[in-house]
This record gives structure tokens, sequence and C-alpha cells, in this order.
């Protein structure tokens, strides 16, 4: 399940860093109502999070920190998303949110005990 979190933050990061705002806004809608330079930060913090995801993957003493603080970071990121869609009434992208805490939080948990 690391790897599918990883590769999906991953690819909306970029998507985050490289697409046009008019793109974004077409996509998802709440860029519309975010500063340009927010919606790039969260490009590069999903991105980074992700990495911490697969940071076991070089060293399992080195890489189970990164990856407990990076899970940790997308399920807040995620709840605050869900929240935000949630309260605006798109529920397809709080569908989405709500499926990768789904996804991330037994990893958190798994992994806090292994």
């Amino acid at each position: 399940m690391q790897g599918w979190i990883a590769m999906f933050f991953i690819a909306a990061g970029y998507a985050k860093l490289t697409e046009p705002m008019t793109n974004l806004i077409n996509l998802m809608g709440w860029p519309a109502v975010a500063p340009e330079n927010m919606v790039r930060g969260l490009g590069v913090v999903e991105i980074v999070l992700a990495m911490g995801v697969l940071s076991p993957l070089i060293s399992w003493r080195v890489g189970r920190p990164l990856l407990l603080t990076a899970a940790t970071g997308l399920v807040v990121l995620e709840t605050a998303m869900l929240a935000v869609h949630a309260v605006n009434q798109d529920i397809a992208l709080a569908a989405v949110n709500a499926v990768l805490l789904a996804f991330t939080v037994p990893v958190l948990l798994g992994r806090r005990r292994a």
C-alpha cells in the first residue's frame, strides 16, 4: 500500500507543480480560491511526503521514522482536504480523500508496530 500511496501523491504533487492554474481549477475547483503559491507549495509537500513513505526502501532503521512522520503528515493533509471538500460539497474529491485515508491509516498504524 505504501507504493500506491507514494505513486498517487507523487503524481498529484507533480500535477500541482507543472499544470497551468486554469487546468487545476477545471480539474479540482478549489485552486480557484487559493493563491497559486499555496497550490504549488502543496505540490512540493505532497512529493516530499510521498518520498518519505518510500524511505524504508533505502534503510529500515533510518527510513522507518521518516515513514511514520510522512504517513502522519499525509493523514493530516488528507483529513484537512476531506473537510475542505465536504464543506464545499464536492463529494467526488471528498470520497477520494476518504479512500486515501483508508490506505494511509493502516500503513501508519501497521508500521508503528513493526
